[in-house]
């Protein structure tokens, strides 16, 4: 589920937050940012969790409907096509994702249903729901798109929802787009006879891309000093107060990557920090960051001191 930018980004949020010096021990700051990491796991959870949800206060709401004292004709014979929604049912019921739920205590909507209701609420009062709604049958390709529009129209843009869940975790800011992504990407491709355990993916592609985490935090923290000299041997010319915070500490961990990881292509490393630069840093931090890398890449070509092994990794 993680890709290595957003590692990046986690490992570039634990080195800023980080306080100590080289010689300090990295335990507790390790440890804060694994569990920063885990915590995309249950917002990916907490997330497809809302859709069974949703179909549940579907049912409820169908359910009181009928025994209303004055049920209309409507009310007795509801459309059930949103509560028999395939892939809603698929969800309820699959057993994965509730052992996944269970295992990782995500159990938000149980005390905060108010959130489900405002989201089932603007579902019902939607276009979306008006068009699928007029029919009483569907197929599962119909329900799978029907789902993936509501989820992209109005579940995911929802400032309500949002700001929940900044509330309840701050670091899920960051990771909101990231799962919306994955629970959509997983939508496009669920068919009818899909292996339950589709919906639950591992949260790093293979055990490298962990240990990258790791490895980058603490190459990065353990060599701060060494890796800011580089930095400010190359920025005499700049006030060091004109610097922001936050390009340093992406400097410093490009720099690490480029020294201490000789698999990973420059050109990757580079445009990786760019691009994290423009979504979280000033409008000229990319291109500032561009030319301190690039003239220190050219003088460790010059020298003949550019650790890369393998093909294309200039």
């Amino acid at each position: 589920m993680l890709n290595r930018r957003h590692i990046r980004i986690k490992v570039m949020q634990s080195v800023y937050a980080f306080k100590g010096s080289e010689s300090d021990a990295l335990n507790k700051d390790q440890k804060f940012l694994m569990q920063s990491l885990d915590k995309a796991y249950n917002l990916y959870l907490l997330m497809l969790s809302l859709l069974v949800e949703l179909q549940k206060k579907s049912e409820d709401h169908l359910s009181k409907s009928m025994k209303k004292h004055l049920a209309t004709e409507e009310d007795k014979n509801p459309n059930r096509k949103f509560v028999n929604n395939e892939v809603l049912q698929f969800l309820l019921h699959n057993e994965a994702l509730q052992d996944a739920l269970e295992t990782n205590k995500v159990k938000h909507w149980d005390l905060d249903d108010e959130y489900v209701d405002i989201i089932y609420k603007d579902i019902l009062a939607s276009e979306l729901y008006a068009d699928y709604m007029k029919t009483k049958v569907s197929d599962f390709k119909e329900d799978k798109f029907f789902v993936i529009d509501i989820y992209r129209e109005i579940i995911a843009p929802n400032d309500k929802l949002f700001d929940y869940l900044e509330d309840h975790n701050m670091t899920w800011v960051d990771d909101f787009p990231l799962v919306n992504t994955t629970i959509l990407k997983m939508l496009r491709k669920l068919k009818p006879t899909a292996n339950p355990k589709v919906v639950i993916p591992d949260l790093y592609k293979d055990e490298d891309d962990e240990m990258f985490a790791v490895d980058l935090f603490k190459k990065t923290i353990l060599n701060q000093t060494t890796f800011r000299k580089i930095v400010e041997d190359r920025t005499k010319n700049w006030d060091s107060d004109r610097i922001a915070d936050i390009d340093y500490v992406l400097l410093i961990m490009a720099i690490c990557e480029i020294i201490k990881f000789p698999s990973i292509p420059i050109k990757v490393t580079i445009n990786e920090y760019l691009e994290i630069a423009k979504e979280y840093s000033t409008p000229k931090s990319s291109i500032f960051i561009n030319g301190i890398l690039d003239k220190y890449v050219k003088e460790l070509q010059e020298k003949n001191e550019l650790n890369k092994t393998g093909r294309g990794l200039m």
